[in-house]
């Protein structure tokens, strides 16, 4: 698979499968690309599917500070490296945030600007105190336990029941994240900016993932976005977490290609 060099990374990792139309999967914390492997395989029949790792997650490197601009780098980087000159650019959660700051920065670059469980907002007061509280934990050797304690909370009551070993699975791979990696994260998270003003200024399609039982971003903080936008597309998930891609796939590859296809349209010359 394909790596890159980048300006905070000897080693960006990104996966490119399929051809056609072009969709790029933006992790959320604390996982990897990897995160997206349950959607990619059947949206790759029909598109150019890119899944990077964010520097310090799966096989990316994490080198010095990199903050939630210097992702959203890294993915034009990729894009640029590959010859792309516009994308869907779907983001889950932390992803979600990366893609914001890319729309800011790269809104050329933008066919469609996928939401998946996330939001433009800043951090407000206490969610900061609550990160803050979880980097100290993990740089105290708590990685475990946060972990243990943190995946299984991204899923709802319903699926965590019927679906124990899909949730064992997502603690499995967030492990492999080492602690260097998450503090990172959790940090551009804390530091990142308020980009709303995307929506207000966007002249292309954005789509929103809402889960019923997100238990990360309630759903109705959500629903105060979608109106800012020209063009929207809403799907709420009844009985779903913070994780479609684990607890819809097929719901949510079905949804990605109404919208690419949509974005695909609304870009024609």
């Amino acid at each position: 698979m394909p790596e890159i060099s980048t300006s905070v990374s000897s080693r960006v990792f990104y996966r490119k499968v399929g051809s056609g139309p072009v969709i790029v999967l933006l992790h959320g914390f604390p996982l990897s690309g990897l995160l997206w492997q349950n959607v990619w395989e059947e949206l790759s029949r029909s598109y150019t599917v890119i899944v990077p790792d964010f520097p310090g997650s799966g096989n990316s490197v994490l080198e010095q500070e990199t903050s939630i601009a210097d992702m959203a780098e890294c993915v034009y980087a990729i894009l640029e490296h590959e010859g792309i000159g516009k994308a869907v650019i779907a983001g889950h959660s932390m992803g979600g945030y990366v893609a914001f700051a890319f729309a800011g920065m790269y809104p050329e670059k933008i066919m469609g600007l996928s939401l998946v469980h996330s939001i433009p907002l800043a951090d407000d007061e206490e969610k900061v105190k609550t990160r803050l509280k979880s980097i100290a934990l993990i740089q105290k050797g708590g990685k475990e336990t946060f972990i243990s304690q943190m995946i299984p909370n991204l899923f709802s009551a319903s699926f965590k029941l019927s679906n124990p070993l899909m949730v064992k699975e997502q603690v499995t791979e967030a492990m492999k994240t080492d602690e260097a990696g998450m503090v990172n994260f959790y940090r551009a998270m804390i530091g990142r900016k308020d980009t709303s003003y995307v929506l207000d200024k966007a002249t292309f399609p954005v789509q929103w993932i809402i889960g019923s039982d997100d238990n990360v971003i309630y759903f109705k903080k959500i629903l105060e976005q979608c109106y800012k936008s020209n063009i929207n597309f809403v799907t709420f998930y009844h009985n779903c977490g913070h994780m479609s891609m684990v607890e819809a796939p097929d719901r949510l590859i079905s949804d990605f290609k109404i919208f690419i296809d949509q974005s695909n349209f609304y870009n024609k010359p």
